[in-house]
C-alpha cells in the first residue's frame, strides 16, 4: 500500500473494524427490523446562528452511523431537520453588524427575519444554513434536508397539529409530571440546561403558558410574531381564537391556518413519528429529567411511534471552552477549521472518540500536535500496524460511501510547513528552496503535491499563529553576543559550521535528515564521542544540547526558542547561517 492510499471497504469489512460507529449501526439494523422500517438516522439543527463545531457533532454523529450503513448495502438515509421556524429569541453576540436594533424581530420565524448585513442569503435561517450546508458539503456528508417552514407552511403535519390539540389533555399530564423538578443548583448549571446544543430548537416550551394548555402557538398574521395567547379552540370544527400582544385578535380554522408550529417539546416526537426515524443523539442538556427528549419517551407513542435510539453526545470544546452556543457568538464553525486543516483530519477528530468522549478541536499551536498524531496513524497504517479501531477511524476521515476526499499526496509534517511558511512570509519560491532540501533522495521539486495541506498551513500562520512563535531572522550579525562567547561555545559553532571529528562542513549536510545528525552531533563530538552515537540517559549531554540550541536561537532570530533548528536553518539558508553566526 501506497502512502496517499487507505484501506478499502473491502480490506477491513465492517464486522472486523468494531469501532462505535460499526456497533451502533449494528443496534440501528436491529431496532429498524424491530419496527418494521428502514434505518433512519436525523439529526437537528437551528439556524439561529453560526452553526458552530458543537452543533457539528449532532450531524457528523448520524452521518457516521447512516453512512456505515450504506457501506453495507442497507437502504439507510441520514435527514438534516432545518428548525428554521422556530423563534428568533434574541439578538446573538459577536454577528457583524447586528446590533440590539435587531429586537424587534425577537418572537418571528428564523426564515421571517432579516440576513445579517451583507449577506446575499433570503432570510437569518436561509445565510447561517447555506454557511453549514457549503461545509457538509465539503467533508462529505450527504443527507436530505428538511425546512421545518416549508413543512408547517405547507400543511404537511396539519393532522399532526389537529391530533396534538385533540389529544392536549393527554399531554399536558404527561408534560406535568417534569414541571416540578428542582431549579438549577447554580447559574452554570441553568445555562447548561438552556444554551442549544444543536438537536433541535433553542427553547424548552411547552405549551404550558396560558390559563388552558394547548400544544400549538400561533403566529400573528398581523405583526408577524409568536407573543400570542390561545383564547379558545373547538375540536370539531378546528375554530381557533387567539390574541396577540400587538393588539391583532382572530378566529381561523386550524385546519386551514398555516402560521403557527407545535411547541418544541411536542413538534420534535412528532416529527420523529412523521420521519419514521431510528436513530437520533442528542447532547447532555437534552438527557437530564424534563428536557425534551426524555419527555420524548412518553410523548412519541401519542403520534404513534417510539423514541428513537438516541445515546448522548459529549459536547466539543475550543480554546478551553467546554461548551460552544452559537447564540453566545465566537465560537468556530466547521468553514474555520476547514480554512486550516484538510476535510479528513475535521471528520477524523469526530469518528475516532465515542460519542460520550467530550474533546476539543484546536486551532493554535495543539493543532501542530493534531497533525503529528495524523502522520503517525497513516504511516502505521501504510506499515501494516495499526489496529482495527484505528483503521476504521481512518477510513470514515478519508473517505465515504460516496466518495474518497482530496488528500494530501506528499505528507510534509505541519509544523515543518507552518516554520516554513513563516519564516519566508509566504513566498512560495523560497518555500520550494527551503522544502527542496527535505529529502536528498526525493527532492520537492514542485509544490502542488503538498496541498491542500500547505494551503491550509498558509491560512494557519497568518491567522492562528500565536503572536509569539512567529519568527523573525536578524538581518545582520549580533556582534555583542559574538563577541562574548565561551571558548566552548566557539568551538561548538565550528564544529556546526566548518565541521571536523566526523561532522561534515554544513553545506555538505543541508538536507533535513543531515542537519538534525549535524546539529545534534556538535554536543556528542564535544564531549569525546562519535556524531551518531546512540545515547540514551544522559542529562549532561541532554543538557548540552539544549544550551546550543538557546544559543543558535539567540544568534539567529534574537530569542531562547523557536522552529525546530534544521528547519531554521534550511529556510534561512547557508550563506546567511555563516553570516549571523560567524564570530
Amino acid at each position: 500500500m501506497t502512502e496517499t492510499q487507505q484501506p478499502t471497504p473491502e480490506q477491513a469489512t465492517p464486522h472486523e473494524r468494531a469501532d462505535w460507529v460499526s456497533r451502533l449501526a449494528d443496534e440501528v439494523i436491529v431496532e429498524a427490523e424491530r419496527r418494521g422500517t428502514r434505518p433512519v438516522a436525523a439529526s437537528g439543527i437551528s439556524p439561529s446562528g453560526p452553526i458552530h463545531l458543537g452543533n457539528f457533532r449532532e450531524v457528523m454523529s448520524p452521518h457516521l452511523v447512516a453512512d456505515e450503513l450504506l457501506r453495507r448495502g442497507v437502504d439507510a438515509e441520514h435527514l438534516i431537520s432545518w428548525d428554521d421556524y422556530d423563534r428568533f429569541r434574541k439578538v446573538p453576540a459577536g454577528i457583524e453588524g447586528v446590533d440590539e436594533s435587531w429586537a424587534e424581530h425577537i418572537g418571528k420565524p428564523l426564515t421571517s427575519v432579516p440576513p445579517p448585513p451583507g449577506s446575499t442569503a433570503d432570510s437569518w435561517a436561509a445565510h447561517f444554513r447555506s454557511a453549514a450546508e457549503a461545509s457538509f458539503a465539503e467533508v462529505g456528508i450527504r443527507y436530505r434536508g428538511i425546512s421545518q417552514t416549508e413543512q408547517y407552511r405547507a400543511g404537511a403535519y396539519t393532522e399532526q397539529i389537529l391530533h396534538a390539540m385533540r389529544h392536549r389533555r393527554e399531554i399536558d399530564a404527561i408534560l406535568a409530571q417534569y414541571r416540578t423538578l428542582p431549579a438549577a443548583k447554580d447559574e452554570d448549571e441553568a445555562l447548561q440546561a438552556a444554551l442549544d446544543a444543536g438537536s433541535g430548537a433553542a427553547s424548552e416550551d411547552d405549551g404550558s403558558a396560558g390559563t388552558q394548555y394547548y400544544p400549538y402557538k400561533p403566529y400573528c398574521t398581523s405583526c408577524g410574531k409568536d407573543l400570542t395567547t390561545i383564547e379558545a379552540y373547538d375540536d370539531d370544527s378546528t375554530e381557533l381564537t387567539y390574541s396577540c400582544q400587538c393588539g391583532h385578535r382572530e378566529t381561523v380554522l386550524l385546519r386551514e391556518f398555516r402560521s403557527g408550529k407545535l411547541v418544541w417539546k411536542v413538534d420534535w416526537p412528532m416529527r420523529w413519528a412523521f420521519e419514521r426515524v431510528v436513530f437520533e443523539p442528542s447532547g447532555v442538556d437534552h438527557q437530564s429529567p424534563g428536557s425534551s427528549f426524555q419527555v420524548g419517551l412518553q410523548l412519541a407513542p401519542v403520534f404513534g411511534w417510539e423514541r428513537p435510539l438516541g445515546p448522548m453526545y459529549a459536547f466539543v470544546g475550543f480554546g478551553g471552552v467546554a461548551k460552544m452556543s452559537s447564540s453566545r457568538g465566537g465560537a468556530p464553525i466547521p468553514a474555520d477549521a476547514l480554512a486550516v486543516m484538510e476535510a479528513p483530519v475535521l471528520r477524523w477528530l469526530y469518528a475516532r472518540r465515542r460519542m460520550n468522549q467530550s474533546f476539543d478541536v484546536a486551532f493554535g499551536s495543539e493543532l501542530q500536535r493534531t497533525y503529528d498524531e495524523w502522520d503517525a496513524l497513516l504511516r502505521k497504517a501504510d506499515a501494516g500496524t495499526a489496529q482495527a479501531a484505528e483503521l476504521a477511524a481512518l477510513e470514515r476521515a478519508t473517505a465515504t460511501a460516496h466518495e474518497r476526499l482530496p488528500e494530501t499526496p506528499r505528507r510534509v509534517a505541519y509544523r515543518t510547513l507552518a516554520s516554513v511558511v513563516d519564516i519566508t512570509f509566504g513566498d512560495e519560491a523560497q518555500i520550494l528552496r527551503i522544502l527542496r532540501g527535505l529529502d536528498a533522495d526525493d527532492p520537492i521539486v514542485e509544490l502542488d503535491p503538498l496541498r491542500p495541506r500547505l494551503d491550509k498551513v498558509e491560512a494557519w500562520v497568518a491567522t492562528h499563529m500565536p503572536a509569539d512563535e512567529h519568527t523573525a531572522v536578524r538581518e545582520t550579525p549580533d556582534r555583542e553576543a559574538l563577541d562574548d562567547l565561551t571558548e566552548v561555545e566557539r568551538e561548538a559553532l565550528g564544529l556546526l559550521l566548518e565541521g571536523g571529528m566526523g561532522l561534515p562542513p554544513i553545506e555538505e549536510a543541508w538536507t533535513l535528515d543531515g542537519l538534525t545528525h549535524q546539529t545534534y552531533g556538535v554536543a556528542k563530538v564535544q564531549r569525546g564521542l562519535e556524531p551518531d552515537a546512540i545515547v540514551k540517559g544522559d542529562k549532561q549531554l541532554s543538557a548540552a544540547q539544549r544550551a546550543f540550541f538557546a544559543l543558535l536561537y539567540r544568534l539567529l532570530v534574537g530569542r531562547e526558542t523557536g522552529p525546530r533548528i534544521p528547519t531554521l536553518l534550511l529556510a534561512i539558508g547557508s550563506e546567511r547561517v555563516r553570516s549571523l553566526l560567524t564570530a
